[in-house]
């Protein structure tokens, strides 16, 4: 997998909080250069939706649970979220994603607005949490980047977390398999290079966020995620730093090694005492 566009934030550097009006002029001008590129580019965005019963194959499925107990986190932000995720939810699901065609996280749900819904949701600002309109939808981009690495698509555009806020409790992916967002110009975005169409179809129960990338025909083999180089490091500042890259392997239909190739590159701050943590797991 070609991930052409990946964010180069350094590894190992004490994070650095910008002043608001920075802030503000930053966001204004990566704002107009998304809309440019949006909408002034040959890019062939995806926008059609069909039924669902015409892509009967499920390439893959994923689901991860709406709520969790989160220290320092008002649980009405959660409850919040589960609202912002059914909104975004009915702009994506039936999508389809031709072969040429590209998916942008963002063109495709528009910017979070009170007007059209959404409401306040956990946001992360600097490692720490707060509330914002549309918050919490990080949820859903982290599932579909994350089922896009087990089918043929191509990743063209994703961002990584800067900052590692919760334990490994629990946890069933690896470190830095997620693609955080924020409108619009912190975005995810997929290519079909196949020869196949694919939809997206996504959907709520009365626990998970479930997704499943579904086709036409059948995908030859399977993936397989996996990380190498996992470390944690103690920086000069008192604070800790998590570091791996992401593989993936893909094999044939009889569990034939077929590729094993590099994903991306993970760096990001830790919010929480690593060794207190582990302490606690023994």
């Amino acid at each position: 997998m070609n991930q052409r566009k990946i964010n180069k934030q350094e590894s190992d550097k004490r994070p650095k909080e910008r002043s608001s009006v920075r802030i503000f002029l930053g966001k204004m001008a990566y704002t107009l250069k998304r809309y440019l590129y949006w909408y002034g580019s040959k890019v062939k965005f995806a926008h059609r939706k069909e039924n669902i019963l015409h892509y009967n194959e499920v390439i893959f499925r994923h689901r991860t649970p709406l709520l969790r107990k989160l220290r320092k986190v008002d649980m009405w932000l959660q409850q919040n979220k589960i609202t912002n995720l059914r909104i975004a939810i009915e702009r994506i699901s039936g999508l389809v994603l031709y072969p040429g065609e590209t998916f942008s996280y963002w063109k495709q749900i528009g910017k979070p607005r009170k007007k059209d819904g959404f409401v306040d949701g956990m946001v992360l600002f600097y490692g720490k949490f707060k509330p914002g309109i549309g918050g919490g939808l990080c949820q859903l981009s982290n599932l579909i980047y994350w089922m896009t690495l087990h089918t043929p698509l191509t990743v063209v555009e994703r961002w990584r977390h800067s900052y590692d806020v919760f334990p490994d409790v629990d946890r069933t992916q690896p470190f830095g398999s997620g693609a955080t967002c924020s409108y619009n110009y912190i975005d995810l975005q997929i290519k079909n290079e196949t020869s196949q169409p694919m939809q997206l179809h996504l959907y709520l129960t009365e626990t998970d966020l479930v997704g499943e990338w579904r086709s036409i025909a059948a995908i030859e083999g399977y993936y397989e995620v996996y990380e190498k180089g996992h470390q944690i490091q103690q920086e000069y500042w008192g604070g800790y730093t998590r570091h791996n890259q992401i593989y993936r392997r893909k094999y044939d239909s009889k569990g034939v090694l077929l590729n094993d190739e590099f994903i991306s590159e993970n760096h990001a701050v830790m919010m929480y005492e690593p060794l207190l943590e582990a302490k606690k797991n023994v």
